[in-house]
């Protein structure tokens, strides 16, 4: 393409990459989530949760020159669109209305994992730009409808725009350190507040522990083999709560327990002796990041997610000198809990340049949508002060 003499390799199987090389240039990039590791991608691949049986079928991409490896990206050929958080449905309905197939579609993502992150790991500009045009030119040789990377961080959303991607923004609700100085505790945090959202966090608060309800947390390898199963437990009633089928398999959280125990931190709600619910965040203890990611209970309790899945793993932040906390997908309740709107990218490529235009013309509108309810949300802001209203 430029003259560079480099090899371009697509794998079938995240394992059929050098785990050590993978994670050296992960570790390079401006935001290498704990989502991106390749032991986190093998045991979506080795459990069978992510595979070509559930609808995602690896097709891992690598650059080698010089006897090491410059680029590489996570993508998957897509049956569906299920597990994104990015939503196509309209689009694959469109192509099929006009007689047109949708998928198998290339995707780039960390599968069931709505956190933004590097998509397009690579040494330097330069490799990031082949990078992107080896995945294009996959692409368009194995005649596919579309190409998709989820969740980019600011460099690759301006790699992928500079080669001609159209962008896609969304908005999720993330809590996040002031000038990197956080508040010491939960107390302090909650002082930083409006006074109706501190009154009715507490109420929310006193409602769970009224009903005898007390938590313990248990961080990396403290989750032993009997509470991974009462997890397990709790997010598969989650889903089946919601008349679905979990994505992630036992297997995929033992090999999790196995291989990256640091990144774990679990919140168990008890009533007396008995295990009742819980919780589940990831964690990047090198950059204090924090993810909430699963949650689930054996029986309702009013007010048990909001303690579960946002003053619990605050409260485990604040104590632990964290800058950050993600909230997971959508969910504009989480304001009122004091994580505030943060717009996330994607980028998309269309191979038909017909459904490209009209798509181009939907994505100009929905990002000014996006923009005035940004716009909006912020002026709800619940913190008082700087952050706030008074």
């Amino acid at each position: 393409m430029d003259g560079m003499d480099y090899h371009t390799r697509v794998h079938d199987d995240p394992r059929a990459i050098a785990g050590a090389d993978w994670n050296a240039l992960l570790s390079q990039q401006r935001e290498p989530t704990v989502f991106m590791r390749h032991e986190y991608l093998s045991a979506l691949h080795e459990s069978a949760s992510a595979v070509p049986h559930t609808g995602w079928a690896p097709r891992f991409v690598t650059l080698h020159a010089q006897g090491r490896l410059q680029a590489a990206a996570a993508l998957y050929l897509k049956s569906h669109s299920y597990g994104e958080y990015v939503f196509d449905w309209s689009w694959a309905e469109a192509y099929r209305r006009h007689g047109l197939r949708y998928y198998p579609k290339l995707l780039g993502a960390a599968p069931f994992t709505p956190v933004a992150g590097t998509r397009l790991l690579a040494t330097d500009g330069a490799w990031r730009d082949r990078l992107v045009a080896a995945i294009h030119a996959y692409a368009t040789e194995e005649q596919l409808s579309s190409a998709h990377f989820l969740f980019t961080d600011t460099v690759d959303t301006e790699a992928l725009e500079r080669a001609g991607w159209m962008l896609r923004h969304g908005v999720q609700f993330h809590w996040s350190a002031d000038t990197g100085t956080a508040p010491p505790d939960f107390a302090s945090f909650l002082a930083t507040m409006q006074r109706e959202k501190r009154k009715k966090i507490a109420q929310e608060r006193r409602r769970v522990a009224d009903q005898g309800i007390a938590f313990t947390t248990h961080a990396g390898g403290e989750i032993d083999e009997p509470l991974w199963d009462f997890f397990h437990r709790c997010y598969t009633l989650t889903y089946e709560a919601h008349h679905g089928s979990p994505y992630l398999t036992r297997a995929f959280f033992a090999a999790m327990a196995r291989t990256m125990p640091q990144h774990w931190v679990l919140f168990v709600a008890r009533r007396g002796g008995m295990l009742i619910g819980c919780s589940l965040i990831a964690v990047d203890p090198g950059r204090r990041i924090a993810y909430g990611r699963y949650w689930g209970a054996t029986e309702f309790v009013p007010c048990l997610h909001f303690e579960a899945c946002y003053y619990q793993p605050l409260a485990w932040c604040l104590q632990h000198g964290y800058q950050r906390f993600e909230g997971g997908a959508q969910g504009e309740h989480k304001m009122a809990r004091g994580l505030l709107p943060v717009r996330t990218n994607s980028a998309h490529w269309l191979r038909d340049e017909r459904f490209a235009a009209a798509v181009a013309d939907f994505l100009g509108a929905e990002g000014a949508h996006v923009e005035n309810y940004v716009d909006e949300l912020r002026e709800r802001n619940p913190f008082k002060g700087e952050r706030g209203d008074a």
